[in-house]
């Protein structure tokens, strides 16, 4: 069975949000990061080289396969900040319709710029699924 290659390490968050070249992308990363360490009451904590990380739980897939992974986070990619909503979005129908302009994979919420949404549904979304996550609720 093939290894998870994005693991939580030290790498320095500051040092990464600081490297970020696109000065609108640093500035939304940095606030959504403010937001995720005021909801979790976590830490952030780099996982691999670019997904910065809240907590963590441990999962066993009915395959077998278990690891370790964040309980939400953030990651500042080239075209969206790419935000880890571990439940996934079904469960937060609600949300997500009051949310704004976003697109959604899995457990990956893409936003193309903080403003494009509602801040307060943000932070509900993250405190909802951080909540569930905490308690082995999963988006699969």
């Amino acid at each position: 069975m093939a290894e998870l290659k994005t693991k939580k390490n030290t790498a320095d968050v500051g040092a990464f949000l600081d490297g970020i070249e696109n000065e609108k992308r640093r500035d939304d990363c940095r606030a959504v990061v403010a937001l995720m360490a005021e909801v979790t009451a976590e830490p952030p904590v780099m996982w691999g080289d670019s997904i910065i990380g809240f907590g963590s739980y441990h999962y066993k897939y009915p395959t077998g396969r278990e690891g370790d992974w964040m309980a939400t986070g953030v990651s500042p990619r080239k075209q969206n900040l790419t935000i880890y909503v571990m439940t996934g979005f079904p469960r937060h129908e609600a949300l997500m319709k009051k949310l704004g302009r976003y697109k959604t994979g899995k457990s990956c919420l893409y936003i193309k710029k903080l403003e494009d949404v509602d801040i307060g549904v943000l932070r509900e979304l993250v405190r909802e699924s951080y909540e569930r996550v905490s308690k082995g609720e999963y988006g699969w």
